[in-house]
């Protein structure tokens, strides 16, 4: 993986859930990566979905810009995949 970024969507019964953006640096799957993060998290933290893009959104200093990520996201921007 090039890069990473998860932000809280919002889910009806638990109020939100973490997405992941991920810009890979091989060809991966959604379903390789979910299986790796829920054997190394607790099951709340458990990604939901996965969105594959060229690039995390980052301010000048190198901070990720994870609203443009969220915005971007309600706008149908980026393009999800579902995590399983």
């Amino acid at each position: 993986m090039t890069d990473a970024a998860v932000v809280p969507v919002p889910d009806e019964r638990a109020g939100e859930r973490p997405k992941a953006f991920v810009v890979p640096a091989r060809p991966v799957t959604s379903q390789e990566l979910a299986e790796y993060v829920a054997a190394r998290v607790a099951p709340y933290k458990r990604i939901h979905e996965i969105a594959f893009i060229d690039a995390i959104p980052t301010s000048p200093s190198g901070k990720t810009l994870r609203r443009l990520l969220t915005a971007g996201d309600r706008h149908g921007v980026a393009s999800p995949g579902p995590a399983g």
